[in-house]
């Protein structure tokens, strides 16, 4: 479904060049869920950014249902990402001054005068999976954490992805509250979405399908 080849990438800054990847390769089956580990600096953060096209590769190919995205126009990579491809991160980015339905409604607002109420709906149904009934005209400062970043995931999941990249998605919760959400994880797997995840927690990387070490920027 996803596949990584050579992915090689380099941050350049004040004359320094930082190899972040050497030529990574990775390939992700239709609901699989991949844990990436290893140490900080292993280049595990940025092989998902570039894995969800948020960052473009040097050089490499990133082929998604066989096709190479590398070479998609950005209009293209733009519909890719509205439409297959979703976004979880450590902080929830939630915007302060709207409520928790309008936040997981985002990525229908843009361009939009009024959302579709089946969207809206949807955008219903997705806390309710999250285990947030009820709390959809709730803004961010009256939720706690662990319900801030639920939001994060129904927003995540109210456009109906094939594949959700997760970045240390439990990182700034309680051991509860991350167990919660990793429960969360495994039964959206079940489901058959296809999950990238990138975390620093063996226990948790453990519940994945496959677990990928990381180290100098290639895969273990």
């Amino acid at each position: 479904m996803l596949e990584a080849r050579n992915i090689m990438k380099i941050f350049r800054s004040e004359g320094v060049e930082t190899c972040a990847l050497a030529g990574a390769d990775l390939t992700v089956e239709s609901g699989e869920f991949v844990s990436l580990v290893g140490r900080s600096g292993s280049g595990k953060t940025t092989f998902l950014n570039i894995l969800s096209t948020l960052l473009s590769p040097d050089s490499g190919q990133l082929l998604y249902r066989g096709e190479d995205v590398t070479a998609f126009s950005p209009a293209r990579l733009n519909r890719l990402r509205q439409k297959d491809f979703a976004v979880v991160f450590q902080f929830h980015y939630l915007l302060p001054y709207l409520s928790a339905r309008e936040n997981v409604l985002l990525p229908y607002m843009k361009g939009m005068k009024t959302v579709p109420a089946e969207v809206r709906r949807r955008a219903d149904v997705c806390l309710d999976r999250v285990g947030l009934s009820g709390k959809g005209n709730k803004l961010p400062g009256h939720l706690s954490g662990g319900e801030q970043q639920r939001v994060a995931i129904a927003r995540a999941l109210v456009k109906e992805s094939s594949v959700l990249f997760a970045d240390e998605p439990t990182g700034n919760l309680d051991r509860e509250t991350g167990d919660a959400v990793m429960s969360l994880l495994a039964e959206l797997r079940d489901e058959g979405l296809s999950i990238v995840m990138v975390t620093h927690d063996n226990e948790y990387a453990a519940m994945a399908d496959r677990m990928v070490a990381m180290a100098d920027g290639v895969v273990g």
